[in-house]
């Protein structure tokens, strides 16, 4: 590695060597070689006067890319594909007349850029199911587990830690159902020349309509894909590419809300994401325990969310059949979606897998705010016991500001309960009212909710997916 010039952090820090391949110069010029035999075997199997010697020459070469005479090519004739099929040719003189023969550039680049999507949208989704299903089995240990709920991060009807993390489960699961969708939707550009007409097959073919249409289905085939997108310019729509980036925003703004929620629950002393034994939490205050790993996931997501307006904008700004404007963007905005995407799930699976949960923190608080969410409770018992609701429901309200102050003003503990028993209107003893203070009282369905979705939702998703479970994740830093 070169210390005198700029890496990366995507690549250095964050993502997988499996991601960083798909997007490597050997994944994207081999893919390159294998479009062209296939352009060339399917010209062949059509008629054009295209020997199994040369086919078998291009295969032979597919894999051992002489990069220095293409770039030396590229200097020269400042075109990467023109390089390219210049160093093709060195390596087989044989074929060297039929590489490329009736395509223009973005039969390869475009192609390629597809089958790089294709895969690099195959690797999110095995990431995304595994997190997805740690998270279920976070889920189902603390589905019973009450803790206190918030709205507006005020206190709030109880809920479970198991529920909570249901919350987090369903948006992640509409991400991958939306990741499904696309990657199901995604085609090949195929071969149709400068304009996207296919002109220059109606010249090789001498106008043969019925061969040109099998052109590029046949392509298609060899390459692992069911179809290409029936008309195109020079280059598939962009647009595509704005469909595939927003489902990777839509996975970092999952993220982003999980990551936010750990980091609060980690103030609050309740959970707390992995802290290895010889991790350093703070330069200068050696006690801390920072949540980096959830911190990074939003730092990370947010980068995403912002990256999926790069291709919006240049599918927006595309002219007519086609404009380079795209080319430089793509090349950036593209990768580096899924390089960060890739980092943010890793470390998903990394927090997720080592969540620490601390039952006797959340039960403290949720104790500290029980009474006033067990009014309504009390107050239905004192009316049991011969009281009047409409005078009961006004004392409520006096002695529940009255300990709200007390707690706030005072720092004193909640004493709701106490102030409670002193009034003779609700005619309860202490101990009855202690009796109410059961905090699986009030988390309502929580539970059921959590098992009626990991039953019906959840699990047959993961067992749809079963063969991309067992993924473990690598953080570098």
């Amino acid at each position: 590695m070169s210390n005198d010039r700029y890496q990366s952090p995507l690549s250095e820090r964050y993502a997988s060597k499996e991601m960083q391949y798909i997007f490597s110069p050997d994944m994207k010029f081999r893919t390159w070689r294998r479009l062209w035999i296939a352009l060339a075997e399917t010209e062949k199997e059509l008629g054009l006067d295209i020997t199994e010697e040369q086919i078998e020459e291009l295969k032979s070469h597919a894999e051992d890319i002489n990069y220095d005479v293409a770039k030396e090519r590229e200097r020269i004739v400042r075109h990467d594909v023109m390089s390219h099929v210049y160093a093709y040719g060195v390596q087989c003189p044989k074929a060297k007349g039929i590489i490329h023969l009736g395509a223009t550039s973005c039969y390869v680049g475009d192609n390629t850029d597809m089958i790089v999507m294709a895969e690099a949208l195959k690797l999110v989704k095995t990431k995304l199911v595994n997190v997805i299903a740690k998270l279920a089995g976070f889920a189902e240990q603390y589905k019973s587990q009450p803790t206190l709920a918030f709205t507006h991060f005020q206190p709030a009807q109880p809920t479970t830690v198991g529920k909570r993390a249901a919350l987090w489960i369903q948006e992640f699961a509409m991400d991958l159902e939306d990741l499904e969708y696309v990657a199901g939707t995604l085609k090949l550009l195929g071969s149709k020349g400068t304009t996207g007409t296919q002109a220059s097959f109606l010249e090789l073919f001498d106008g043969d309509q019925e061969t040109i249409d099998k052109i590029d289905p046949m392509i298609a085939e060899k390459m692992g894909f069911e179809d290409c997108y029936p008309v195109s310019g020079q280059t598939y729509s962009r647009k595509v590419d704005t469909r595939v980036l927003n489902v990777l925003a839509g996975i970092a703004a999952s993220a982003h809300k999980f990551s936010n929620d750990i980091r609060l629950l980690q103030h609050l002393k309740e959970v707390e994401e992995p802290f290895e034994k010889t991790q350093i939490g703070s330069s200068a205050m050696a006690y801390k325990r920072n949540p980096m790993r959830s911190e990074r996931i939003a730092s990370l997501s947010r980068y995403v969310m912002i990256d999926a307006l790069n291709p919006a904008i240049t599918s927006a700004a595309q002219w007519f059949e086609r404009t380079l404007d795209d080319s430089a963007n793509k090349r950036l905005s593209i990768p580096e979606g899924f390089l960060a995407v890739d980092g943010i799930l890793d470390l998903c699976l990394n927090v997720v897998d080592g969540l620490v949960v601390y039952p006797k923190v959340i039960e403290k608080r949720l104790m500290a705010e029980l009474p006033f969410m067990a009014t309504e409770n009390i107050m239905m018992d004192a009316v049991k016991a011969g009281g009047d609701r409409q005078e009961l429901h006004e004392r409520i309200r006096e002695l529940s500001m009255e300990a709200g102050r007390n707690v706030k003003a005072e720092g004193l503990d909640n004493n709701l309960l106490e102030l409670i028993a002193a009034d003779p209107a609700f005619n309860l003893t202490f101990e009855e009212l202690k009796k109410t203070m059961d905090p699986a009282k009030y988390t309502g369905r929580a539970a059921v909710q959590v098992d009626k979705y990991l039953n019906e939702a959840i699990r047959p998703m993961l067992e749809r997916n079963r063969e991309l479970l067992g993924v473990e994740a690598e953080i570098h830093v």
